[in-house]
């Protein structure tokens, strides 16, 4: 049976995920980020014995953890979304969106990329973003760490290859899915975005925008998550998984004609 780590586990698009699997299919650690969504999770699968579940903050070093577990695919998804206008946003807020996004993930894949490379087998699938594809006005702190997500991936797909490594890279890169992610992430640049803000008669505007995006959610989130098992399972695996097939065509188009 193979081992399948899996982190941020509580998210909706996972939870779809998890669905698919046969009960015996796979071993998997599931990690999650507070103790609440921890505490959810031990409750849920207490009846499962090949389902193991822990807290893994991306931010803190993982090592110990790490060290202890043979993993056969690596699945991360965890991933933080701070909004607001670079020129305001704290300075802090930025670094931390590229400190779990971009850097949280390199510490885990560093590590457990190692013991594939010894055993000459594995599977490392990362969840990016559309958002990494185009320019979101209030979202660059989160767009260009996932765009910096995806440019490391293919990078890493490519000194694999020349390493002659049986190891495959999957790239996730979803669109706009309702689960409740968006909204928080979009929300929160109104904490400082107020009358003292340089967009402070534009802010009507915004918000329109904001509707605006969060009207094109999918609330159906089979197209995504079936991506995500496809890439688990396959033998041969694509590097990079895209959807809803609406929002791929509009990114392509834009990149085209912009």
């Amino acid at each position: 049976m193979k081992k399948i780590l899996i982190t941020s586990a509580r998210s909706g698009i996972i939870k779809r995920v998890l669905k698919y699997f046969k009960t015996d299919e796979f071993y998997m650690y599931l990690t999650f980020h507070t103790d609440s969504q921890l505490n959810w999770a031990l409750k849920k699968y207490k009846n499962y014995s090949n389902i193991k579940c822990f807290k893994l903050d991306l931010k803190e070093d993982n090592k110990e953890f790490l060290e202890n577990l043979d993993i056969d695919i690596l699945v991360l998804n965890g991933a933080l979304a701070m909004s607001g206008s670079l020129i305001e946003m704290p300075f802090e807020q930025i670094k931390e969106n590229l400190e779990v996004n971009y850097f949280g993930n390199l510490k885990i894949i560093k590590q457990i990329i190692i013991k594939m490379i010894d055993k000459n087998s594995g599977k490392i699938i990362v969840v990016s973003s559309l958002a990494g594809k185009i320019p979101m006005p209030f979202l660059g702190a989160y767009s260009s760490s996932k765009a910096a997500l995806t440019m490391m991936m293919e990078a890493l797909n490519l000194e694999i290859k020349l390493l002659n490594k049986n190891i495959d890279i999957c790239i996730i890169e979803p669109g706009l899915y309702n689960t409740g992610f968006n909204k928080l992430a979009i929300d929160k640049k109104y904490e400082f975005m107020n009358e003292s803000s340089f967009f402070e008669n534009r802010l009507n505007i915004i918000r329109k925008y904001d509707k605006v995006l969060l009207f094109f959610e999918r609330k159906n989130l089979d197209s995504i998550a079936k991506k995500i098992y496809k890439a688990i399972i396959s033998k041969k695996p694509h590097l990079h998984y895209r959807a809803p097939l609406s929002q791929v065509l509009f990114v392509k188009f834009y990149n085209l004609f912009k």
